[in-house]
Parts: structure tokens; sequence; C-alpha cells
């Protein structure tokens, strides 16, 4: 695992672009990882400035998320597939008939999460898996507890989850649906490149965990610890509770020139 420290959220936001700058530029048929809430908004707003300056296409790409929830209408402006497009995909010129999502509104749930995982493998795998953290550890909607070799499944979403999402739903956590379907922990160690960003005072604790914590379904972040090329990126807020911070940065900075993140 790499941990790159940057100096604020706008320097890791950078950090994390110009990583899925570099495999869209560099893949033939680039196949990127998605993912929502506040935590990546940054790195897309920078991407969709590099294609707004004409220096980047995604006309190539294809797009899966990490996750949906199960119970919002189609339209809802919280349900992922509404989010990405309109803070992401809309505002490039990635095609919208290959930005996919889990199909939660089919009759027989637990078959649309392998028809998903299969849809995936069809597409060649992704290239790179954008995630973000949450207070508890979690990555894609996989909870604490998670099988660390889960695949796309229905979860439950805990109290402490939903209340840090209510934020996008008026600040009432009971408008946070209970049921998602999400990408297994099994499911996202398959992509060949995990980046995680994670800023803020916030989220010291579960970044510490993950990073230098043991290898545990209780912060089920830590299973990056066994992907061959996992890049954590965090602002210094985030990285104050990294015991090896000092080393992180020292191997940063020495970095040789021909080794990409």
């Amino acid at each position: 695992m790499e941990v790159v420290i940057a100096a604020d959220p706008d320097a890791a936001a950078q950090v994390v672009a110009d990583v899925i700058a570099h495999v869209v530029r560099e893949r033939p048929a680039p196949v990127l990882g998605l993912a929502t809430g506040s935590s990546p908004l940054g790195a897309y707003r920078r991407l969709i400035d590099a294609h707004e300056s004409g220096t980047l296409s995604f006309a190539h790409a294809s797009a899966v998320l990490l996750d949906e929830y199960v119970g919002l209408p189609a339209d809802h402006p919280e349900a992922y597939r509404t989010f990405i497009r309109r803070e992401f995909t809309d505002r490039i010129d990635l095609p919208t008939e290959r930005v996919f999502g889990p199909d939660v509104t089919a009759a027989d749930l637990p078959d649309a999460c392998r028809r998903y995982d299969r849809l995936i493998a069809d597409l060649g795998g992704v290239d790179v898996q954008l995630l973000g953290i949450g207070g508890d550890g979690h990555i894609g909607f996989n909870e604490p507890s998670s099988s660390l070799a889960s695949r796309t499944r229905i979860k439950t979403l805990t109290d402490t989850t939903r209340s840090d999402n209510a934020r996008f739903f008026e600040d009432d956590e009971y408008d946070v649906p209970r049921h998602v379907v999400t990408q297994g922990l099994g499911t996202i160690l398959e992509a060949r490149h995990l980046l995680m960003i994670a800023t803020g005072a916030s989220k010291v604790e579960p970044i510490a965990q993950a990073v230098e914590g043991p290898l545990t379904a209780m912060c089920p972040a830590s299973v990056l610890q066994l992907h061959p090329h996992a890049t954590v990126v965090v602002d210094e807020a985030a990285a104050s509770g990294l015991r090896l911070a000092d080393y992180y940065r020292e191997a940063y900075t020495h970095k040789p020139d021909w080794q990409q993140l």
C-alpha cells in the first residue's frame, strides 16, 4: 500500500485526478470504478476541467458504480446513478450507455447482484477503483463485519451510516434508505488499482485503522492491505493519526520518476 499525504483537500483531489487521467490516456478501453459522496467531488471537478480544456477525453471509457440505494425512484436526486451523472459523467464525453450500476429494481435482487459481477468481468475488470472511507471504516457499503471475500450483494445500513448520509437527504436520516446493493470487498479487490481519498479530521481514526491497523472485517477498508496496487491519498488532517507519516512522506518524495502511482 502506498500512502500519499497531500497538503490539503485540494492537493489530494489533484493527485487523485492525475491518477485517473493517466489511466484514461494510457488504456485503450479504460474501465473506471466511480464512487459517490463528498470525498471524490474535488477530483471529479478537476477531471471535468481537463475535459473542458480539451486535454482529456473519456469517449473510449466505461464506468461502473460501487453501489446503489434500494427503494429510491430512478430519478431521485440522491440515487447514485443520478448523483454520478449530475456531478461527473453528464459533464464529460463518457457515453451514457457505458455508465453501469447494479439493477436495484430487479424482482430477483440476488440474481441482479450476480449479474453485476459478471458485467464487470465482461467489461474486462476495473482499471482504477475510486474509494472513500466511512467513519466506521466501511468502503462501498460494506459495513463492519462484512466478509473480506464478499461479492456484490444486498446490505442493511447501520444507523451510523444513515446518519452520515443524512446530509444528502436534507439532514433527515429517516429518509436515507435502509438497504443498498454494493460491490463486495472481494469484488472491489479485483480492480487493478484501488485509489482511496480521505480528507479532514473526521477521517483520522478510520484511516489509521485501515492503513496501519490489523486486517479485520471490523474495519472493511483494511482489506486494501491485501491488494498489490493500493494507493491511499489523504490530507494532513486525515494523516494526523498515522504513526509512519514521516516514512510515507519520505517515500513519496523520493519516488522514482518512472514509477507511477
